[in-house]
C-alpha cells in the first residue's frame, strides 16, 4: 500500500484523554475503501469496494447493523 494514502478519522470520533476511544479510520483506495482501527493502524486494513463501503455506511446510518 503506497504511503500516499490519506486515512481519516471521523469527526465524532471522542478524544477524551483515556485512550479509551472506540474509532475507525477509512481511506479512499485504488481497489475501493479501506478501513482500520486508529489504535492499531499497522495491524492491516479491511477493503471494501464502492459499493459495498455504501451499503455498510447506509446500514449505520439506519441503526440496522448492532456494534
Amino acid at each position: 500500500m503506497s504511503e500516499s494514502v490519506a486515512w481519516r478519522k471521523s469527526s465524532r470520533s471522542g478524544s477524551g484523554g483515556d485512550g479509551g476511544e472506540e474509532c475507525v479510520e477509512v481511506a479512499a483506495l485504488l481497489e475501493g475503501h479501506g478501513i482500520r482501527d486508529s489504535k492499531a493502524p499497522d495491524a492491516g486494513h479491511l477493503t471494501l469496494s464502492a459499493e459495498s463501503f455504501a451499503q455498510l455506511v447506509t446500514a449505520l446510518k439506519r441503526g440496522e447493523l448492532h456494534l
